[in-house]
């Protein structure tokens, strides 16, 4: 994959700046959108009872906003993630993150998982056509939970289904992404399905490493420190070369 973040500008536009805390406030999910309006994320995901909040906040800006289905457990029933994903987006989101039925996967009940997914992409699908937008659907698979043989299985059930992107993580389980995992889901998916890593990706490198390795995008509630961070190494690094340039032509 080429990779094209020369900038911490090209980076913003990666990630997804995210306050998914119980305790979170009005007034913190009111920063984040002021955060990620000033930084130029691609958006914030907030829990849905913030969902309209955001929403408003962030009219009339390129920010999206995104929010998550069946979190962070993805044990509901089939019938309760369709009704929040088809509330979410009634309420402004426009992208949503679905947590699969972890359980189900690991009780090799593959037509349940299936189902359970297909359930959220046709509401997605049949909200974003009568809105006439594109709704982005994407499936979070718990990598922490799971073998290599379920990751990959867990993969393509969501290709299957129209995810446009497999998540790794929650950041609620007992780990979050990791290199070998990103590897893996690029490997045995199709171009056409994009993987987001998210769950304890708190600095500039780490980012870059998961880009490196395949990611399409990044899910941090760290977005204005791995920006920070970014700006310094970047405009380092444009400095050395500059310098270099001129010696070599001096």
């Amino acid at each position: 994959m080429a990779l094209k973040v020369r900038t911490a500008k090209d980076l913003a536009k990666l990630i997804d700046y995210t306050l998914l805390k119980p305790e979170a406030t009005k007034k913190e999910i009111s920063k984040l959108c002021q955060e990620a309006k000033r930084y130029g994320f691609a958006s914030v995901f907030v829990n849905p009872c913030y969902v309209k909040l955001a929403s408003r906040l962030l009219k009339n800006s390129e920010v999206k906003v995104g929010t998550v289905v069946g979190f962070p457990l993805g044990a509901n029933t089939f019938s309760t993630k369709a009704f929040e994903a088809r509330e979410a987006i009634k309420l402004g989101a426009s992208e949503i993150d679905m947590v699969i039925n972890v359980g189900f996967l690991k009780s090799a009940d593959l037509k349940l998982v299936q189902q359970d997914i297909e359930e959220v992409a046709k509401v997605v699908r049949q909200m974003g056509d009568k809105a006439d937008k594109n709704i982005v659907f994407k499936v979070i698979i718990e990598t922490c939970f799971l073998n290599q043989e379920e990751k990959v299985k867990a993969a393509q059930l969501a290709e299957k289904a129209g995810a446009e992107f497999v998540k790794t993580s929650t950041g609620f389980g007992t780990a979050g992404a990791n290199l070998n995992d990103v590897k893996l889901l690029r490997k045995h998916l199709s171009d056409k399905v994009k993987i987001k890593a998210s769950g304890g990706i708190r600095t500039f490198e780490q980012a870059l490493d998961m880009l490196k390795a395949g990611a399409d995008r990044i899910g941090t509630s760290s977005g204005v420190m791995i920006i920070k961070e970014a700006q310094k190494k970047l405009k380092a690094e444009a400095k050395r070369a500059e310098a270099l340039e001129e010696l070599n032509n001096g």
